[in-house]
């Protein structure tokens, strides 16, 4: 990754902090869901791929950092992530709403799989995906082994440039 690519990156977690819970690093949690603190920007940010309407709260850990993290993602009806890939191995779990899925260079609805509620998805390292919702938000819980980066397979599509 290039000097300037890891400055703007940098530059984009510090503009667009995602919500904590508590301490992320302590190890000791209790954390029912009303106690969630959302963020209130929509705008991007860790985890969020630079999707427009996507907010996260971070559970555990630190994902621009080396280790275990856990964090929830809201996104908001209507949302689109266009194929992507990320550098960490992530799995993710679907708490909320209905979230589509597809894996592979370029984003096609006919190959998104419906997940509910109770869903169960990965997301290898490397290995590119994309994703959206209809009519409603959608809340994932996503953990990994950081750091974790967001590769758009067009750069074009790359919603924080």
């Amino acid at each position: 990754m290039s000097f300037k690519k890891i400055i703007a990156v940098v530059a984009f977690a510090l503009a667009f902090p995602p919500s904590t819970v508590a301490d992320p690093q302590n190890s000791e949690q209790r954390i029912a869901p009303e106690e969630f603190v959302w963020p209130e920007s929509s705008t991007g940010g860790i985890g969020t791929s630079g999707v427009f309407g996507v907010q996260t709260v971070i559970l555990k850990g630190d994902p621009t950092k080396p280790g275990l993290y856990t964090l929830l993602l809201r996104a908001g009806p209507n949302i689109r992530a266009l194929s992507h890939s990320h550098q960490d191995d992530r799995v993710a779990t679907v708490i909320s709403g209905m979230w589509y899925i597809g894996y592979g260079d370029t984003f096609e609805e006919a190959g998104l799989k419906e997940l509910p509620p109770g869903s169960f998805y990965t997301e290898p390292p490397g290995s590119n995906h994309f994703g959206m919702t209809k009519d409603e938000a959608v809340v994932l819980q996503i953990t990994g082994m950081g750091p974790t980066s967001t590769t758009y397979v067009n750069p074009e599509d790359d919603p924080s440039r």
